[in-house]
């Protein structure tokens, strides 16, 4: 996961819509089952949904009441304390 590419994701939720997201990760895990599909193509495809997934979770926290700045923090802290683990 990338803060920047999340960051960016979650200022497109703002001006758009979450929905944008929830559809496009939907169509990405679908074409994740084409049986052509080539191992690195599914490397960057996988990256693509899990920075969509942070950005979904983000706008939840930020939803919430969160501020952006924070949201986006504590996300990424998250993550880094799940890979210490």
């Amino acid at each position: 996961m990338r803060l920047p590419l999340i960051k960016h994701l979650t200022q497109f939720i703002e001006e758009n819509d979450e929905d944008y997201l929830i559809e496009t990760s939907e169509t990405l895990e679908f074409l994740t089952e084409s049986p052509g599909i080539k191992d690195e193509e599914l490397d960057v495809i996988g990256e693509l949904i899990s920075n969509i997934y942070g950005a979904l979770e983000v706008n939840k926290e930020i939803k919430s009441g969160t501020p952006k700045k924070e949201a986006l923090k504590e996300f990424m802290e998250r993550v880094l304390g799940s890979i210490d683990k």
